[in-house]
């Protein structure tokens, strides 16, 4: 069984859970579920660059929300990101569309640069015609995850209640098409700067890393806390972005 196919059974055992407890953080789950079918498929097809390594990239990024989660349920103490998220979910008036925004945003925030230092090394790193194929790599994931984007608008449209999603849910949010073209770019853009930027406190040693990766939790819980308070501040964000950036 590949790294892929075994990340899918046990994604969908928790799927499993997560929906028959009624639990909020389904949300977000099941739609990473769907994409993490939809990148294996790719995978399957060879439709990378190096579709070897996309794979393993795939699998340590989960594997970074899947300990947080288990950590959560285990009345653990997750990365600050995935506390708030996880905190919004008891709450029943958090909307399916709000639920799944703020696993989005600490996944992609805090998560995937960690997720690109654990398949790259410090010599890859050095090396411009590898970087060039990882950087490649993770802009076609941008367009798997774009091409989703009208089914699981659809998916979440059927669990949602009558006035759950506002207009400006509509037009600020990042799940829809115009706005998830716009969010990618972005995301893409400072998710790269902030692995460039751990991956030079990297070679600098744990403590360097240890200090550039809480600088990363801290930005990044504060940009999931923003989207749990009220709407008003989606203007705010729609201005500024749903990224958070690291300064050098």
């Amino acid at each position: 069984m590949s790294l892929h196919a075994r990340l899918i059974e046990q994604m969908e055992e928790i799927a499993d859970r997560l929906d028959a407890e009624n639990d909020g953080r389904r949300y977000f789950h099941n739609v990473y579920l769907n994409t993490t079918r939809a990148v294996m498929a790719e995978v399957e097809a060879d439709g990378f660059v190096d579709s070897a390594w996309a794979e393993r990239w795939g699998v340590a990024f989960a594997d970074l929300y899947l300990d947080a989660l288990r950590a959560w349920d285990d009345g653990g103490n997750p990365s600050k990101p995935w506390r708030i998220a996880f905190e919004a979910a008891r709450d029943l008036d958090t909307t399916p569309l709000r639920h799944t925004l703020l696993g989005i945003n600490a996944h992609v925030n805090y998560d995937l640069p960690q997720a690109f230092l654990a398949v790259i090394t410090d010599a890859e790193f050095d090396d411009p015609e590898t970087m060039s194929k990882r950087a490649s790599d993770h802009a076609h994931i941008d367009s798997i995850l774009a091409s989703r984007v009208r089914s699981e608008d659809k998916n979440l449209a059927r669990v949602e209640q009558r006035g759950d999603r506002t207009m400006a849910d509509r037009l600020l949010l990042p799940f829809n098409r115009v706005g998830t073209k716009r969010f990618l770019k972005e995301g893409r853009r400072k998710v790269w700067s902030n692995t460039n930027v751990l991956a030079q406190a990297r070679r600098r040693g744990p403590d360097a890393y240890a200090a550039d990766l809480v600088r990363l939790e801290d930005l990044s819980g504060q940009r999931v806390a923003d989207l749990v308070t009220p709407r008003f501040v989606l203007l705010a964000l729609a201005r500024h972005g749903f990224g958070v950036e690291l300064a050098p």
